[in-house]
This record gives C-alpha cells, structure tokens and sequence, in this order.
C-alpha cells in the first residue's frame, strides 16, 4: 500500500505542481526544498471474517503538507484533500479524510522551520483484486 499511496500522490496533477515528486515516508530528506510531503503510517489492521482473513487492510495514514509558509502548506493540503479524499482505484478501496490539523514546527527562536498541516485518511487496500 505505502508504495501505491506515493505514486498515486505523486501521479495527481496539482499535487504534483506544487511540490513535484517530494513525496516520501517516514521524514523528508535533509535539505530537500519546500514545499513537501510526509507520509506516516499510523496504524494498519487486517480485516477479519468468521472465515477467516478477508484480505482488505484497513489502515490510518497521516499526510503532512510542508511548505515555507503556512499559505503554501494549506494549499499543498487542499491539493491533497480533493485528490484523495474518496479515491477508489487501483487496490484502494477507498480513502476518506478522518481529521486535519493546523499547526507549525516553528519555536520562538526558529523562524527558518516549515509551517505544517497534517491530515489523517482511513485507508482501505486490498492487494489483490479478488
């Protein structure tokens, strides 16, 4: 799923004109321009039937929108937002926006640090398409 999420960001067109391919897991890499994309995967389960394994993860993903400016991670946000929110494709069964959240790594010394919004999607897969 982590590698299909990436593509299918990096592949939406107004995503990708605001931050190109600066989608990455885990942390940005060091010294990598502004504006950029974090994926964290939160938490992820696997569904369940009295058979057994249905084969459908349900999962949580938090995305975070860098940019210099809180402006510009608003609007790399809302790129994301309606891209993703409801997507169905591929082995994505669906992806819904559970929560957003404003906020900056900025301290009272450190006005050189990205402003941040971070998003929380529930995120059903399926790897195969049986």
């Amino acid at each position: 799923m982590q590698g299909a999420l990436r593509a299918v960001l990096r592949g939406m067109p107004a995503v990708a004109a605001l931050c190109a391919e600066r989608v990455d897991w885990g942390k940005r890499p060091a010294k990598d321009p502004y504006p950029g994309i974090c994926l964290h995967l939160i938490g992820d389960r696997e569904g369940f039937t009295l058979r057994g394994a249905d084969g459908l993860s349900r999962g949580r993903v938090q995305i975070d929108c860098y940019a210099e400016d809180y402006t510009g991670a608003a609007d790399l946000a809302e790129a994301v937002r309606l891209g993703l929110n409801g997507y169905r494709q591929g082995g994505f069964r669906g992806v819904f926006l559970e929560s957003l959240r404003d906020n900056t790594e900025r301290g009272s010394n450190e006005p050189d640090r990205a402003a941040r919004v971070s998003m929380d999607f529930l995120v059903n897969w399926r790897e195969s398409n049986a």
